[in-house]
């Protein structure tokens, strides 16, 4: 339900517009000692005042041309002065004003509401030198000194973990012997680089691996990395050997691996003659 507009007479009308700059509370307190309206609530002044568009407060605009914390000859002298280093800027505000009730940050901000410009951008510059350029470190600071000195490298040494060429471990993930050889790294750069032992042995001995071919362990023991322990196979044999519907090849008896390295073979050949036979069918099909 609507609540009800409390009314009020001419009298009271011209004097709540006559003094309604007043703070709201003591705009009620003096209205309803003056007119013996106790039925008119704080709230409904203040929304009275709003109805009538009645402004109490000052215009939004006050400030502008104004600076409430420095006076004119502050603001040409900061102004003037203005390219000045922010450390030395703000002491010699304070000399010369005894104005030690602002801090470096709000000259700071003042120059940037101001937009006034430095001159410095905060980048180095091309071919600039920086400022400490030909002088050494005193004895006893920085890097000289003893606490710096005893945690730096000397020149030749070795990180603890380093692992020069011939170096092998055991790869936890795949099982197979990883070495480090003396080749250049061709990522890196570095004059040593990690290798697969059993690759790496075998094409010493036999050259590249095919394309499109793998190595396969014969014996099922992936750390004897004897070349002759490794065959060249083409990769679509794989799958016959190893996968899901596989013939469990590294877990079958010495005796039997041969034959079953043998068996798939031939069904991987089964299956690329099927294939090429399909695709004569296929083109036979096509130019017909």
């Amino acid at each position: 339900m609507r609540r009800r507009r409390v009314p009020y007479s001419v009298e009271e009308m011209e004097w709540l517009e006559a003094n309604y700059k007043l703070v709201i509370s003591d705009y009620h307190r003096a209205f309803v000692a003056a007119f013996d309206r106790a039925d008119v609530t704080l709230s409904h002044l203040n929304q009275l005042r709003k109805r009538k568009g009645w402004k109490v407060g000052r215009a939004g605009g006050r400030y502008i041309g104004r600076h409430r914390s420095f006076n004119d000859a502050e603001i040409a002298w900061l102004r003037e002065n203005r390219m000045m280093v922010i450390g030395d800027y703000y002491k010699e505000f304070c000399r010369r004003f005894g104005r030690h009730d602002i801090s470096a940050n709000g000259l700071n901000a003042l120059r940037k509401r101001k937009g006034w410009k430095t001159g410095r951008t905060g980048q180095f510059v091309k071919g600039q030198e920086p400022p400490n350029k030909g002088k050494t470190c005193p004895p006893g600071k920085g890097g000289r000194h003893p606490n710096a000195r005893r945690t730096q490298f000397r020149k030749g040494h070795m990180p603890h973990n380093s692992r020069g060429a011939g170096h092998e471990r055991l790869d936890s993930k795949d099982g197979y012997i990883i070495m480090i050889v003396a080749d250049k790294n061709p990522w890196t750069g570095a004059n040593t680089r990690p290798v697969h032992k059993h690759r790496y042995l075998w094409e010493k001995a036999n050259g590249a691996i095919p394309d499109g071919h793998v190595l396969k362990c014969l014996d099922g023991d992936k750390t004897n990395c004897d070349p002759s322990n490794w065959e060249a196979i083409p990769r679509g044999v794989l799958p016959h050997l190893n996968g899901r519907h596989g013939m469990d090849y590294d877990q079958a008896s010495p005796e039997v691996k041969p034959a079953l390295m043998t068996l798939a073979k031939l069904k991987q050949a089964a299956r690329n003659a099927k294939k090429r036979r399909s695709e004569r069918n296929r083109g036979a099909g096509d130019a017909a």
